[in-house]
């Protein structure tokens, strides 16, 4: 019974922490099963020995479950990717993930944070306008669809410090 219940409800608190090399495969995984094309273990891996990266990983019962990585340049950042497995979507953990992203960032004196979006992905958008992100361009067909077609990428900015 205690099996099924950790099952339903995730197995415990969610944690986060600094992401590692070690995490490479496990991110790479996650990213490959969440966007179009994947990052490899190997790509995965020189992001997070890169100075300039700052990478969190999320574990909801031990069990790796969601990661957020940017790249920061001078007092800028740009967010290249956030995920949240499947299994632990619709909880709020994205949006957790996000704010102690954040505040890491601000900590490194960071003061405005871009990201691009595919405009269909609306889950993405909602968290990040939530999170005080405001449209300020659009890249037209940069995204490929599994169709065949290419949706056009919205570039969003916040202001953090």
């Amino acid at each position: 019974m205690i099996g099924l219940l950790r099952a339903l409800f995730g197995g415990g608190a969610p944690q986060i922490t600094a992401a590692h090399p070690r995490d490479a495969a496990a991110i790479a995984a996650l990213h490959a099963q969440s966007f179009h094309r994947g990052w490899s273990d190997e790509e995965v891996e020189s992001l997070l020995v890169d100075g300039t990266v700052l990478a969190h990983s999320l574990r909801v019962g031990g069990t790796f479950a969601g990661f957020v990585m940017s790249r920061c340049a001078a007092d800028e950042a740009e967010i290249l990717s956030i995920a949240v497995s499947r299994r632990c979507r619709g909880r709020g953990l994205a949006r957790q993930l996000l704010n102690l992203h954040l505040g890491r960032l601000a900590a490194l004196g960071v003061k405005a944070l871009f990201l691009e979006v595919d405009e269909n992905n609306a889950p993405a958008i909602r968290l990040y306008r939530r999170a005080g992100f405001r449209e300020v361009g659009k890249r037209a067909n940069y995204y490929p669809q599994p169709d065949g077609r290419k949706a056009a990428a919205l570039v969003l900015r916040r202001e953090i410090a």
